[in-house]
């Protein structure tokens, strides 16, 4: 059994539909004061135990990077038992993840992948009364420590539409973890074993995951990629608009690009045309396999959803080792329906991946499966809306008597920043706080 008491809730439990969040960035100037803090936040976090309880819906969680370890003193030989992709941080792993050009660290968003960056802390609820409740016990944390500084603030939000800036339904995939007693969303498919999302226990391979040293620091504990990215919605329209014919409009191109259709329907229930009832419905909106469409004429196979999670579907690579925990949530303001002109403003989502495996986990669904196409057979074609293109894009749609080829693809996707971070067990914040050296 998972011990439930000492992971963060952040981890585990999935996040209430819709909800609301806000992302501070902290530095450690004093090493003093930076394990002050880990031990007030020993009290402020929020264990993935209790779900039931009364604001179970309402949590603080704290990551820390490499830097910020350092910052706190951990021993080095604590510091290099850690996986090396964590080690070198996200900045460093760009040209692996398809950070480049626009996308590239050299044009992120200041802290994000600097070393200024130490520690994040994420506070979420299901509306922004609650959110007051998370952020009053970050606050309550930093209250008269000097020597910890923070540096930088993204608050997100829940849109009107209920859904992500392209429109689309999001936060539906959820998978069940062995022993943590938390539903998975797809009924199809089995519980992961524990260690591919919490260090100490065995993951898919049968064997236990790396984990830091000493015990007390890793285990419980877990890796997490936070991505701030900027979507372009009025390009996204505009390709549409232009793509479309008297015959395929652009909700059905949407649909063939994302896999769902914006009300959440996936087209592997429903390929021909959107059922908002079916996408509402959380017991049926994700209870479907694709090992019985492997041509991909429901769902195409290089469609955003597939990509992202093939689930039984005949692909290069075992599926279950690349399964993540993803939550993203809006930041920015709406684009009004219909409007086809940028207007300028930042808008787009803010994304934790959450896994015990970085490097086969979200480096390698990154780079294999939204920056590649080999694992489908498709060469060098990216994930269409996800994807790093670059105007040359090319993507095609299973169709008799041929495929549908979409040209031109832009990138539709920017990456403002990110940062690799390790969610520590409660008794590893209670060992942080307690360093000497």
């Amino acid at each position: 059994m998972l011990e439930l008491d000492d992971i963060q809730s952040g981890v585990l439990r999935p996040r209430p539909s819709p909800y609301v969040a806000t992302y501070i960035l902290l530095r450690i100037d004093d090493r003093r004061a930076g394990r002050e803090l880990m031990r007030r936040l020993c009290s402020a976090v929020n264990a993935a135990a209790r779900p039931d309880n009364p604001g179970a819906d309402c949590w603080l969680s704290v990551a820390l990077t490499y830097a910020g370890l350092e910052a706190l003193g951990v021993p080095p030989d604590s510091l290099n038992s850690f996986a090396w992709e964590f080690q070198q941080g996200m900045a460093a792993r760009a040209q692996a993840l398809g950070d480049e050009g626009e996308s590239g660290p050299e044009h992120w968003e200041r802290p994000l992948g600097t070393r200024d960056v130490h520690v994040v802390l994420t506070a979420l609820s299901s509306g922004p009364a609650q959110l007051e409740a998370a952020l009053e016990r970050a606050r309550g944390a930093l209250r008269e420590l000097g020597g910890v500084t923070a540096i930088w603030r993204q608050d997100c939000h829940a849109l009107s539409t209920g859904k992500e800036p392209f429109g689309f339904k999001d936060g539906i995939s959820h998978p069940a973890v062995e022993g943590s007693g938390i539903p998975g969303s797809n009924p199809h498919e089995a519980p992961l074993k524990a260690g591919e999302f919490v260090l100490g226990y065995p993951d898919e391979t049968g064997g236990l995951p790396p984990m830091p040293w000493p015990e007390v620091l890793g285990r419980n504990g877990t890796y997490v990629a936070f991505r701030k990215l900027h979507q372009r919605v009025a390009a996204f329209r505009q390709y549409l608009k232009t793509a479309a014919t008297p015959r395929e409009d652009e909700e059905f191109l949407a649909a063939k690009m994302m896999g769902r259709w914006r009300s959440g329907a996936p087209l592997a229930l429903c390929p021909h045309h959107d059922a908002p009832d079916l996408g509402a419905d959380p017991s049926r909106n994700n209870a479907f396999l694709y090992a019985d469409d492997p041509t991909g004429y429901k769902t195409p196979p290089a469609s955003h959803v597939r990509r992202a999670n093939p689930r039984d579907a005949s692909v290069a690579g075992v599926v279950r080792l690349h399964r993540m925990i993803r939550r993203g949530t809006a930041y920015g303001p709406e684009l009004p329906e219909g409007t086809l002109e940028d207007d300028g403003a930042e808008r787009g989502l803010m994304f934790a991946f959450i896994g015990a495996h970085l490097g086969r986990q979200f480096e390698f669904v990154q780079s294999e499966w939204v920056n590649g196409g080999d694992f489908l057979g498709l060469g060098d074609a990216k994930d269409p809306l996800a994807g790093a293109n670059d105007g040359q894009g090319v993507y095609s749609i299973p169709k008799r008597p041929i495929p549908r080829r979409l040209q031109g693809l832009p990138r539709f996707v920017v990456t403002r920043g990110g940062e690799y971070g390790f969610m520590p067990g409660l008794r590893a914040l209670r060992w942080l706080a307690a360093l000497k050296t």
